[in-house]
């Protein structure tokens, strides 16, 4: 129940009467059920324009119930959820699909993380969350993504949706498309920030749908999502996500608020190999959300029989992009800053390596998922297929993987034009054990059961 005085103002200064929003509010049920929309749909979206109402105010209803759903990542069976199916704002979650589509590019080969893209006179003047770009000004994609992926910053979100698509609003309609693709029928973006917008919303489950492509899709980029701070104009830069030093295991992947959605967040956690992926959306406040998420973790990884306390953080994605000081000595802003240059230059190296084809080659076969109902180990994606063979083979090598078939999925021509190198015919077990003996060798990698999708129930 939304809670107000006898009388506000909305934004543009006029008198609000609770009366009135109860009308309206009794108003839009009754349309929804008019027009054959049932109870259920109905509730949802008059919890969605509730949030209208009060987010024109800039303020978060305190009575509002919260959406969240949690998941095994290598499954996608769910572990939890509540009011996973309503319709909400996304707020800077908006910005996992700016990430997505980002790394799809760069994949692709239409954008390298060392191109600068210039900044508009409209990308600088978004607001409030920004890195302080100059109209006029060039930046380069690695320091646009890393400042999405710490600060939540609009204006470097604004940047790159201008960038590959030549305006936000183009932008916006490619996010919308490709949320269609991964399965999330309830969504609509219209806009590459999050920033308020009517129009544009989400629900949990699209939400932690699309934080899974983003895991199984792009293994090598995701690790941006663990960034803790970087360098930009001098000015160190830090995560926005607190998840990342307050739970063990925790790796990513974003926050996000508006007054309208409230305090939102995807998270990523790993234990003992086992990862979930989980979504809280509409919390009071940043504390309140995080205490939720943390509860509802150590609730999955309790059902799935992996203990609340690990030894130390683990990381499976290996090294992630940014720099960690050690914890025996201080360092310096400007030997950090190189340090950080370093791995990143590794990193873009990496994303998408052109390696001699060898004179034994892998098994091809059409697109599609590779045959059979066993378990796989999926090693990145390459937009050269000599490289994907190069990587399978490295890894077919060791004797972790020795006798396994090796499988590259050739790109499809509707989807994107990548080469995924998998290991083929694993149990569950042996696949989460090679995966983990890969990761030590540094070799990327991810577990890819037969097939997976977040269940609707």
């Amino acid at each position: 129940m939304i809670v107000l005085g006898n009388a506000a103002r909305d934004p543009c200064g006029a008198a609000v009467s609770r009366p009135w929003q109860f009308l309206v509010a009794a108003g839009a049920v009754a349309a929804l059920l008019l027009f054959g929309v049932g109870p259920v749909e109905a509730r949802h979206h008059l919890r969605h324009h509730a949030h209208i109402r009060h987010g024109s105010l800039g303020l978060v209803d305190p009575d509002r119930e919260v959406e969240s759903i949690v998941i095994d990542a290598d499954t996608g069976r769910v572990l939890s959820a509540r009011n996973a199916d309503a319709i909400t704002y996304p707020a800077s979650l908006t910005k996992m699909m700016t990430l997505y589509l980002t790394f799809e590019a760069l994949n692709a080969g239409t954008l390298r993380l060392d191109q600068f893209l210039p900044v508009s006179i409209d990308a600088a003047s978004k607001s409030p969350t920004k890195l302080h770009l100059a109209p006029g000004e060039s930046v380069q994609v690695q320091d646009l993504i890393l400042g999405i992926v710490t600060k939540s910053a609009n204006d470097a979100a604004a940047v790159l949706a201008q960038g590959l698509a030549g305006s936000e609003a183009a932008f916006a309609e490619r996010m919308t498309r490709k949320a269609q693709q991964l399965g999330m029928t309830s969504t609509v973006y219209r806009n590459a920030s999050g920033l308020p917008d009517p129009e544009q919303h989400t629900t949990a489950r699209d939400t932690v749908q699309l934080a899974l492509a983003l895991y199984h899709d792009f293994p090598r980029e995701y690790r941006y999502f663990s960034t803790r701070e970087f360098y930009f104009h001098g000015r160190l830069i830090a995560t926005h996500n607190h998840l990342l030093d307050s739970y063990e295991g925790a790796d990513g992947i974003k926050t996000g608020y508006t007054g309208a959605s409230g305090f939102n967040l995807a998270a990523s956690a790993v234990r003992n190999g086992h990862r979930l992926i989980g979504i809280v959306m509409g919390g009071s406040s940043a504390g309140a959300r995080d205490r939720e998420m943390t509860e509802l973790l150590d609730q999955g990884f309790a059902e799935v029989g992996v203990g609340t306390v690990v030894a130390r953080r683990e990381d499976p994605s290996g090294p992630s992009p940014q720099v960690v000081a050690d914890a025996d000595r201080p360092v310096r802003p400007r030997e950090k800053l190189g340090q950080f240059t370093k791995a990143a230059r590794k990193l873009a190296a990496n994303i998408t390596p052109v390696a001699k084809a060898e004179a034994a080659p892998a098994s091809r076969q059409p697109h599609g998922d590779p045959p059979g109902e066993r378990w796989s180990i999926q090693l990145g994606a390459y937009r050269v297929q000599t490289a994907a063979e190069h990587a399978a083979r490295t890894a077919a090598r060791l004797a972790i993987a020795r006798g396994k078939p090796v499988h590259i999925i050739q790109p499809s021509k509707v989807k994107d034009h990548l080469y995924r190198p998998r290991l083929l015919n694993f149990t569950p077990q042996e696949a989460q054990g090679a995966c983990a003996a890969l990761h030590k060798k540094r070799i990327e990698c991810s577990v890819v059961p037969p097939r997976v999708k977040v269940a609707n129930g």
